[in-house]
């Protein structure tokens, strides 16, 4: 359990630093994109921050709870358990989530990809984090 925990933590960390980079890169590198977000359907209530900050953590926590179970049917390098890992994951949870996304909300294509590419993205950073502290 301490495990768990520990590399909950840690990739929730690893996350959070992943979410700040790609935040950063759509907005230097995709502008047209980034100015969906001031969209009214993403209206910002400053009270919520710290739920948005604390996402990070939480995958972490559950994906690290994940990794337990599964650690042990992934084979491989480590490099090809944490993209095996990250990929399982994003087919799993984030691919359907952006699939239902895309179908029942107002919001573009390259948007959803986007968050599709960061779910993948986080799937593989914690696949790797958990790699290294709960082999």
């Amino acid at each position: 359990m301490n495990k768990i925990i520990i590399s909950g933590v840690v990739a929730g960390i690893a996350l959070l630093l992943v979410g700040i980079f790609g935040l950063y890169s759509t907005i230097w590198f995709f502008p047209a994109l980034a100015s969906q977000y001031f969209d009214p359907a993403f209206a910002f209530q400053s009270s919520r921050n710290m739920v948005f900050y604390l996402h990070p953590f939480v995958i972490g926590m559950a994906l690290s709870w994940f990794w337990s179970f599964t650690k042990g049917s992934l084979t491989g390098a480590f490099l090809v358990r944490g993209l095996k890992f990250g990929v399982m994951y994003a087919l799993i949870a984030t691919f359907p989530m952006m699939w239902l996304i895309y179908s029942s909300l107002s919001v573009s294509l390259g948007l959803v990809a986007t968050w599709l590419a960061l779910g993948l993205l986080q799937g593989i950073v914690a696949g790797l984090v958990f790699e290294f502290t709960n082999p």
